[in-house]
């Protein structure tokens, strides 16, 4: 477990937080500037607090009450940049061996050939960093980082400085570290989709105060948590189990207390948690159960609220069932025109084809 509630003034910047998390990925987000760096650069003992506490499995990292402040290098903290920081003359194999030293031998209960296994770098152990991809070198940054052997991993924008491709290649194997190496995780980004992915829970930072945390789909659930936001970026998350595939049309069925969701492809073993992304473009409402139409995702639910600007459009979220939130996208003419207003019944409808392989991830465990 992870306890955070500090303070710290960097120049004109005021940072106020406090956050707890249980195990598991957490993660700190929010636009650049709201203090999600500061806050990894405190946990990690790279800054002092001016005040406040950071106690990590019950042990205190920095009490300024008590005096205590654990150097950096006593915390047992892996660390994943956004740059990957690799030592240029050493070979990968002895970067990742470096990590090592950072770890007690009593205590170095993470071997090195199942990291090497997971991120899939046996055949880059040989070569030196210069000659590695953007993806490698982080893949061996993260190696790095497990063989420590750390009490605690984080990740400052790791995945910041690559193409949509390697992240689409990084993701699933952190998904794995989470999984397999059960390593609690502080997970910092700015991108939704790869927050909603990794984490179970969210803290959403703005101005260096904490404005909303809670479970993903709570958070990004209410449209105000990405007010700002392009109508085309943002999204929300909605968890369902997998009820079965269908083999001779190849859709996976996912069942949620608000209807069935549709996927094209396979999307886990049966009974497995799923956690889709539905951008806020892709849905469309409707007042009665449609009919007649392509659209195999209809969800039911009731209006939560309606936020709107001095432009055309509105953000709506719906509640379904009382299981997770949906936002959509509608114009304002179309709300008013349907009647549509906080507590009224209706159905959200979604097209398959709007949900690929990336907006699908297996839920935490």
């Amino acid at each position: 477990m992870i306890r955070a509630a500090i303070k710290k003034t960097l120049g004109t910047f005021e940072l106020d937080i406090s956050f707890e998390n249980d195990g598991g990925v957490i993660a700190l987000f929010g636009p650049s500037g709201s203090g999600k760096s500061a806050t990894i650069g405190l946990i990690a003992g790279l800054t002092r607090p001016d005040s406040g506490a950071i106690l990590l499995d019950g042990r205190p990292l920095v009490d300024t009450a008590k005096g205590v402040f654990v150097p950096a290098h006593a915390r047992r903290i892996g660390l994943v940049f956004q740059d990957a920081q690799l030592f240029p003359h050493l070979s990968v194999k002895h970067n990742l061996l470096f990590g090592r030293f950072f770890a007690p031998k009593a205590e170095r209960r993470i071997a090195l050939e199942p990291v090497i296994e997971t991120l899939g770098i046996g055949h880059l152990l040989d070569r030196r960093p210069g000659r590695l991809s953007g993806g490698e070198k982080q893949r061996v940054a993260i190696g790095r980082a497990l063989i420590s052997s750390p009490r605690l991993l984080l990740m400052d924008e790791p995945l910041a400085a690559l193409d949509s491709t390697r992240k689409q290649e990084i993701l699933p194997l952190i998904e794995r570290l989470r999984d397999e190496f059960r390593i609690p995780i502080v997970y910092v980004s700015h991108a939704v989709e790869e927050v909603a992915r990794l984490a179970a829970r969210v803290v959403v930072l703005a101005g260096g105060r904490v404005v909303a945390a809670g479970t993903v789909e709570d958070v990004f659930g209410d449209s105000a948590a990405q007010a700002g936001e392009s109508r085309f970026r943002r999204a929300s998350f909605v968890t369902a189990r997998v009820a079965g595939y269908d083999e001779a049309w190849g859709l996976t069925e996912l069942a949620h207390p608000a209807g069935t969701i549709w996927l094209a492809g396979r999307a886990g073993p049966p009974g497995r948690d799923c956690r889709v992304a539905v951008r806020a473009v892709d849905v469309t409402l409707a007042t009665a159960r449609p009919a007649g139409l392509s659209v195999r995702t209809v969800l039911t639910g009731t209006i939560g609220r309606i936020d709107t600007d001095d432009g055309p459009l509105a953000a709506v979220t719906v509640d379904l069932a009382g299981h997770g939130h949906v936002v959509a996208s509608a114009t304002r003419k179309a709300l008013d025109e349907l009647g549509l207003a906080p507590g009224r019944p209706v159905f959200a409808l979604i097209k398959t084809v709007a949900l690929d392989e990336q907006t699908v991830a297996l839920a935490p465990r």
